[in-house]
């Protein structure tokens, strides 16, 4: 099916291109431009990016990979918060 009329994107390249970049490294995050890049391609007008994007969500290669997952969560926990003070504004 194609899924991108403008550069010439069918749902086949948006999966192989999925798989290829899992199995060159499994503990990458996968996002659209990564896909885009991959393909060798930009996007365009944009029409086209919530078919993209359902048809990205329908590979099961798109997930975070275990060890990247929770590690905002655990950084705050863990750390000391170094942000500003709640009192930083001027009234």
């Amino acid at each position: 099916m194609i899924v991108c009329h403008c550069r010439h994107i069918t749902d086949r390249d948006i999966h192989s291109a999925i798989d290829w970049m899992r199995a060159a490294d499994p503990a990458t995050i996968i996002t659209p431009g990564k896909v885009y890049r991959a393909l060798g391609k930009a996007a365009d007008c944009g029409g086209c990016m919530p078919l993209f994007l359902s048809t990205m969500r329908a590979n099961d290669n798109t997930g975070v990979p275990m060890q990247l997952r929770g590690l905002r969560r655990g950084q705050q926990e863990g750390a000391e918060y170094e942000g500003r003070r709640q009192g930083h504004r001027v009234p």
